[in-house]
């Protein structure tokens, strides 16, 4: 996922996203420690989108922006 779509996204859809992505990486996590992946670089891409849907959290957490849902962080 790129920044552009990140900061298109609202602080809402953000944390929902935020919440499927991890999920999402905590399966693949595991389906490659039973059997390799076909692809392992997946792993990384999850990573990577997670870490740009934090960054932008906090950005807008650090503007002032009101946050309507409870942050788990």
């Amino acid at each position: 996922m790129e920044q552009k779509v990140i900061r298109e996204l609202t602080t809402g859809e953000i944390i929902e996203r935020l919440d499927e992505e991890k999920k999402q990486l905590t399966k693949l996590k595991l389906n490659h420690a039973v059997s390799p992946l076909e692809n392992p670089n997946k792993i990384k891409a999850y990573r990577r989108t997670i870490a740009r849907l934090e960054t932008e959290l906090r950005k807008r957490i650090l503007t002032g922006e009101k946050i309507t849902k409870r942050i788990i962080v």
